[in-house]
């Protein structure tokens, strides 16, 4: 038995992504449950997994029901402390636990006003004034972080950590809404947006599921500000490259081109996810 992870919208439910994080960066395995944010309420969707109300909601092995990103970034740190969920470093530890229960608790304006979409980037989201307060508190907190843990790398503590996975949604917030942050808070930002897990996540959220109207805001658009995809097309037919799906191993049927190249699918999905973002998907790169 292995552990089952309950979701709700890749393109929206910025919760959802935390907790996908923390099995994807990680490399865990995991059985996923979709719920429809466009149908009834999540709850109800949820009643089979009573007492689970939210997404993410994590079911262990043994059956117990884990709501809540940072508790299930937690409970996976105790059963896998290989993995390096928190850094091993005290001081950088401590910081990191801190940086993802402020997060968790906070940053309730940049929450409302810009929920997360990843579908759409706005060229100039009037940011109010509570919400400039947030991205100055999360400047203040993030370079913080930087000048404790002293990291060679992007991210906040070190190795990628739960801290870098808590704030990934609001990495997409601040690229989304184009709001003004500093170069050293951008940076930090375009990592998330540069990040393969993160990138696939996206992929799946740009042709998973329908469009929400009520997640949009009246702002001009612009492109989405993260690494530009490869050019790649879904087709009708093959025939392809390779006889079977590099996902799942099952019989080619659903097509794509990219540079003159025919590859094929099990399903639209897979299809679908790589057209959006093929690089993101290191089986898919394999064969290209």
């Amino acid at each position: 038995m292995t552990y089952q992870l309950l979701l709700g919208d890749y393109a929206y439910s910025s919760w959802s992504l935390r907790g996908w994080l923390l099995f994807e960066k990680f490399g865990l395995s995991r059985a996923q449950t979709m719920v429809d944010f466009s149908d009834k309420s999540v709850g109800e969707q949820l009643a089979q997994f009573a007492p689970a109300r939210t997404v993410p909601t994590m079911i262990t092995p043994e059956g117990a029901v884990v709501s809540d990103s940072l508790a299930i970034g937690e409970e996976l740190a105790s059963r896998h402390p290989e993995a390096g969920f928190w850094p091993s470093e005290p001081k950088a530890r401590a910081t990191a636990r801190s940086l993802a229960a402020e997060m968790h608790s906070g940053f309730m304006a940049l929450r409302s006003d810009c929920p997360m979409n990843l579908r759409l980037s706005y060229q100039d989201a009037a940011p109010s004034d509570a919400v400039r307060d947030d991205l100055a508190r999360l400047e203040i907190i993030w370079s913080h972080a930087r000048d404790t843990c002293a990291p060679t790398g992007p991210w906040l503590c070190g190795d990628y950590s739960v801290a870098d996975a808590m704030f990934a949604p609001v990495a997409a917030r601040i690229a989304g809404y184009n709001l003004p942050v500093g170069p050293e808070a951008q940076s930090y930002v375009a990592a998330h947006l540069a990040d393969p897990a993160f990138r696939r996540w996206r992929a799946m959220g740009m042709v998973h599921g329908a469009t929400l109207p009520w997640y949009a805001k009246d702002f001009e658009t612009r492109p989405w500000p993260g690494p530009d995809a490869m050019n790649a097309t879904p087709v009708e037919t093959g025939p392809a490259e390779n006889a079977t799906c590099p996902y799942s191993g099952k019989p080619s049927t659903h097509f794509l081109q990219i540079d003159g190249r025919t590859f094929g699918m099990c399903n639209a999905f897979c299809r679908d996810k790589t057209v959006a973002d093929p690089e993101a998907w290191p089986a898919f790169m394999a064969l290209l």
